[in-house]
């Protein structure tokens, strides 16, 4: 069946039964772009007559992680608010003889006895799927299958041939294992005399080992994405490659690119693979891409309270560390382990350690490491505050160094101006520190050698 631009309405319809996860979100995006792209309609339908385990927390999350996305639709629906148009189908169906009332022997006690199963008619279904091809199946071996409990009570495959009917879906686009329901909404379809709508069918997502996705490999609920500081535009990317290609060597892809790129024709068969690794770095690819201003305001709601109030009073260090923190982080949600294992305070506050760390290498010659900062500070003090700069700082005190050996001249001060093991190297944290500061944390260092000295 063919449908022109204008006829095109695809949807998105899940169960709030559980959080928006991967999966979801691909199956919400394909249709979405698709719709999108030709100028179509985008349903949402929230598939929730599963009374027990549905709850509006989920719906909400749902909602929610779309609106995040900035995946819009143009029509909303609950299931559970249309019983009288499915009871309309179940009374043509019965009606007509292409359903009927079947009396059953309950398996336990306070089961129904009876359910209204479709009449089969048992024969090969055969349909075309755009990433697939055709696909037939034999539908006898299903027998007459129940579609509903009661009149009021229809089951999974009715309700949605007859959503479908309805909202008028042109193109169903779906994970992989809704192939095995397709034979019998064709036969539903053609009962209710419901125009057949075009089916693609994604590949599933599995865990790196193959096996299904879950929460156990690092496959969180989409919003919990969010609050680990990944972009939208990032998750969004990485899924939309994750069964489907634009068939260039192009991985990063704005929503405008993929608007332009997608076809359905280019879905994978075969299952994606989910890596962890590879959404990091597409995170950071994103990330690099803010600006500044954007880049500073998430750093900051991600440091701990403590050194939020520094950052707030200490503006122009906090500017200077935006760039550090930037390069070392795959996720905002990073920051918060920087700052636990304290590669951020340092910039701050004067840092507390131990003075034997001051020493390059096998180099424990107390009196020679502190004649080495002792000419440092000689040198840095020839720059000025408002020129104390990387390159004035590097240009200083590099002939120097070269001379006495880098490690013996560059380590101590390093340490000295972070306490730290790793950190950036002795002329970017001198500029973000400033003079001042600078020439106050080497002064202690000396202070923490005279003290080993001392003891000798």
């Amino acid at each position: 069946m063919s449908f022109t631009a204008e006829k095109i309405v695809t949807r998105f319809a899940p169960s709030p039964t559980g959080v928006l996860h991967i999966g979801s979100l691909r199956t919400a995006l394909y249709p979405w772009l698709y719709a999108r792209q030709h100028n179509g309609k985008f349903v949402l339908r929230i598939e929730d007559t599963d009374r027990e385990r549905s709850t509006p927390a989920f719906e909400e999350n749902i909602l929610e992680g779309l609106k995040w996305f900035g995946i819009d639709y143009d029509e909303f629906y609950r299931q559970s608010e249309r019983g009288e148009i499915y009871k309309k189908h179940i009374d043509a169906l019965l009606a007509d003889g292409t359903a009927y009332v079947s009396k059953e022997e309950p398996k336990e006690i306070g089961e129904r006895s009876e359910v209204i199963r479709f009449k089969n008619p048992n024969r090969v279904v055969t349909f075309y799927d755009e990433a697939r091809g055709d696909i037939s199946f034999d539908t006898t071996e299903l027998g007459d299958f129940v579609i509903a409990k009661d009149i009021n009570t229809p089951l999974y495959h009715l309700a949605v041939v007859v959503d479908d009917f309805e909202m008028g879906i042109t193109h169903i686009i779906r994970g992989d294992d809704g192939i095995s329901n397709t034979p019998r909404q064709i036969l539903l379809q053609e009962a209710l005399g419901a125009p057949r709508p075009s089916y693609t069918h994604m590949p599933m997502i599995l865990a790196p080992d193959k096996t299904k996705l879950s929460k156990r490999h690092g496959a969180l609920g989409v919003t919990e994405y969010r609050d680990e500081g990944y972009l939208p535009e990032a998750l969004i990317n990485f899924v939309a490659l994750m069964g489907w290609n634009p068939g260039t060597e192009q991985e990063l892809l704005s929503r405008e690119d993929m608007l332009r790129l997608f076809t359905l024709e280019k879905i994978q068969k075969g299952a994606a693979v989910w890596n962890i690794d590879k959404l990091k770095w597409f995170n950071k690819q994103y990330m690099k891409k803010l600006p500044f201003v954007e880049a500073k305001e998430k750093i900051f709601a991600y440091l701990p309270e403590s050194l939020k109030s520094f950052a707030s009073n200490n503006t122009r260090v906090f500017e200077k560390i935006v760039p550090i923190i930037l390069d070392h982080v795959s996720a905002f949600g990073e920051v918060k382990i920087m700052a636990e294992n304290g590669e951020i305070e340092y910039f701050f506050e004067d840092p507390e350690y131990n003075a034997e760390g001051l020493f390059w290498k096998n180099d424990k010659n107390a009196e020679r490491t502190r004649n080495h900062l002792v000419k440092v500070v000689k040198l840095l003090q020839g720059i000025s505050a408002d020129d104390f700069t990387v390159e004035a700082v590097k240009n200083t005190l590099w002939k120097y160094a070269s001379l006495a050996g880098k490690g013996n001249v560059l380590w101590p001060l390093r340490f000295a101006l972070s306490g730290r093991d790793k950190s950036p190297d002795p002329f970017i944290l001198a500029e973000i520190l400033g003079r001042e500061v600078t020439l106050r944390r080497i002064e202690k260092a000396m202070e923490r050698i005279d003290k080993i000295v001392r003891r000798k």
